[in-house]
């Protein structure tokens, strides 16, 4: 249901996007999260399909940018700049009716992307 695309390898301090298509979007939240080799999946932004509302992780914040397809609701894009080595991860996107004091917890997300390889060289 979830297609993640973008990833890549980037030096310290480049920019990516990644694009999640969803084949439908039956619940209001499409998130991006991220996990690192031996460290839990870790929430990076979500967006709200009411009022197209973000919230970012603080790790994150004033480099990465989520927004949703005017054409298209169903696609969504992280911007990312200023890469560093921390943000090397696989990144996922998901799916899951989810309220903004609880975008970030991975487990009650109902569906997943197979993921995208993000890879930031020092």
């Amino acid at each position: 249901q979830l297609v993640e695309s973008g990833g890549g390898l980037v030096h310290t301090g480049g920019s990516l996007t990644l694009s999640c298509a969803a084949s439908k979007l039956t619940y209001h939240e499409i998130s991006w999260f991220r996990q690192a080799p031996g460290k839990e999946r870790e929430g990076v932004s979500c967006i709200s399909s009411r009022d197209r509302s973000t919230w970012y992780a603080d790790s994150v914040k004033g480099r990465f940018t989520m927004t949703r397809d005017n054409a298209n609701k169903t696609v969504v894009y992280l911007q990312m700049n200023n890469l560093q080595p921390d943000d090397t991860a696989v990144y996922y996107c998901g799916l899951g009716v989810v309220q903004s004091s609880s975008w970030y917890i991975a487990p009650i997300y109902d569906y997943w992307g197979q993921g995208t390889q993000v890879t930031v060289s020092s």
